[in-house]
């Protein structure tokens, strides 16, 4: 069965290498109450207010809010474009995601996966991600209980200077998943701000080929190592920006979201991202081509850490 009025499609699939690198990318788009279609290579936004064209290829994670409907071939093309789509929860709180990856080499997945896998290389991964926040001390003895007890002491410093900045009351944390409006405005502010985190840190993850679930601090949960990662820039973008939102009275989430997005990308979250992947799990930082990330080749193992060529009848016979 055929749609009458569809829209003709711009040709063949884009290569991935000729791509936008999701550091070159915006942060991320946020939609609700419309319907989003395709127009050739761009995401098309409706409704009664008008319509809204994005290309595709520059867009790292796409938020649909509540009240969107989204065409199959719209979610062709974000698959395409390497867009992380997210279907979030009003103003963008709560959080589900699925996109492809952008690398096409399993390199950063692999190490990922030995890394998680072995109690000593795991803790030496999360001592490093305590490390780049605490740059002037020395982590690589503290035990995991040091190392939480240190980052709540700079998290909860972190709530305290912005209170005090913006002039906010601040009690403390707490808010009930299930039970949304029970929570004080800066609560959910921080909420709704950390979701957008979450959308852009996941997107960086799977562009470059890790898996969300593999978490080194957090673990048990498919977003897991998207809270690792997001924990790195939460002081620097999402509690301010939510302070500063309830501080200046402005309860309406789309403030909210620019202040986050605008952080976001004064900070260079998705540059700064990319790297600290790269280094948590390689050791390095550099370009992507630098390490060999943009392989595209398929290979077999050959037991140790040998491989040969795919494609090939091994064995005796015709």
């Amino acid at each position: 069965m055929t749609a009458t009025g569809s829209t003709p499609l711009s040709g063949e699939r884009v290569p991935i290498a000729a791509l936008q690198p999701i550091s070159k990318r915006i942060s991320f788009v946020y939609l609700d109450r419309c319907v989003v279609h395709r127009d050739s290579n761009a995401i098309v936004a409706m409704n009664e207010e008008g319509t809204t064209h994005l290309p595709a290829a520059t867009i790292s994670a796409l938020l649909l809010g509540p009240g969107t409907r989204v065409t199959h071939q719209a979610m062709n093309l974000l698959g395409e474009s390497g867009a992380v789509t997210c279907w979030v929860g009003e103003g963008g709180a709560r959080l589900y995601a699925s996109a492809p990856s952008l690398s096409r080499s399993t390199r950063l997945l692999e190490a990922q996966a030995r890394l998680v896998s072995n109690r000593r290389t795991r803790l030496d991964v999360a001592r490093a991600m305590y490390q780049l926040r605490f740059p002037g001390e020395d982590v690589h003895k503290a035990t995991m209980q040091q190392l939480r007890g240190m980052e709540g002491a700079r998290v909860r410093r972190a709530y305290a200077d912005c209170a005090a900045r913006y002039g906010v009351e601040w009690k403390g944390r707490r808010y009930d998943p299930e039970n949304w409006s029970t929570a004080d405005p800066v609560n959910r502010a921080l909420s709704v701000a950390n979701s957008c985190l979450y959308g852009v840190v996941h997107a960086v993850i799977v562009a470059v080929g890790c898996s969300p679930g593999l978490g080194f601090v957090h673990t048990g949960h498919v977003l897991s190592f998207v809270y690792d990662i997001a924990d790195l820039y939460k002081a620097e973008v999402t509690i301010p920006a939510a302070f500063a939102n309830v501080g200046a009275g402005d309860a309406h989430t789309g403030a909210l979201r620019r202040l986050v997005r605008d952080g976001i990308y004064e900070c260079r979250i998705l540059d700064r991202a990319v790297e600290d992947i790269r280094y948590l799990l390689l050791g390095t930082r550099g370009d992507q081509e630098e390490n060999g990330l943009d392989q595209d080749s398929v290979v077999l193992w050959d037991g140790d850490d040998h491989t040969v060529a795919a494609g090939v009848a091994y064995g005796d016979g015709p």
